[in-house]
């Protein structure tokens, strides 16, 4: 007789029998998950989720630094992250990523633009200018030389973002002074504070083109 009963150790009763049902379905639910048919199942949703990914994502055709490109993107896909993540141009930064900064500023059909701000798809058949694009080869574009020349600029982060907004400002025909340089340059912010210096580049490239 067992010290914990009042039963023999070896008689079965209700308790038992209801341990030896779990186990038998416990077993039984095993075995049905890990059949080939479930197996087979769960690859062909997997399968269907693929599709799925692929069919969310948009076609878009744009041209970027001269050169031609075909890719597909998620609708909510930035033209920096395109240009970042997918074509492998890290010129243009990801600052604030809000458009606050000007950091990754870039040229979009010849106009300045925050590209953290603009959607990739909106850019299907535009022309896009980075900073690895202002270059003509080994020449470096003269507003490159003259922020070289006058030290304008530190750590560098947002010297892209500068370059390229103090392009399109000469085109725009927004540098009669200093005072209206900084006012429409103010988009792009310099933590390092070479501010004083990025006008004297500007200047200097407006007075060579003069």
């Amino acid at each position: 007789m067992s010290r914990y009963t009042d039963k023999p150790a070896e008689q079965s009763g209700p308790q038992s029998e209801s341990r030896r049902d779990f186990f038998k379905k416990g077993s039984l639910l095993s075995a049905i998950a890990f059949s080939p048919g479930a197996v087979l199942r769960a690859a062909e949703n997997k399968w269907d989720e693929k599709i799925a990914d692929e069919w969310e994502k948009i076609p878009v055709s744009l041209t970027v630094n001269g050169a031609p490109y075909q890719v597909k993107v998620e609708a909510r896909t930035t033209l920096l992250d395109l240009l970042r993540e997918q074509l492998g141009l890290t010129g243009s930064k990801k600052g604030c990523d809000r458009g606050q900064c000007g950091a990754c500023t870039v040229h979009v059909d010849g106009v300045r633009v925050n590209s953290c701000l603009s959607l990739a798809v909106t850019n299907d058949g535009k022309k896009v200018t980075t900073i690895e694009g202002l270059a003509d080869g080994e020449n470096l574009h003269p507003m490159q030389e003259a922020f070289i020349r006058h030290d304008g600029f530190q750590c560098g982060y947002c010297t892209s973002g500068q370059i390229m907004s103090a392009v399109a400002l000469l085109k725009e025909g927004r540098t009669a002074s200093p005072e209206q340089i900084s006012e429409f340059m103010s988009g792009n912010i310099c933590r390092c504070g070479a501010y004083s210096n990025i006008v004297k580049a500007i200047q200097d490239v407006k007075n060579q083109l003069s």
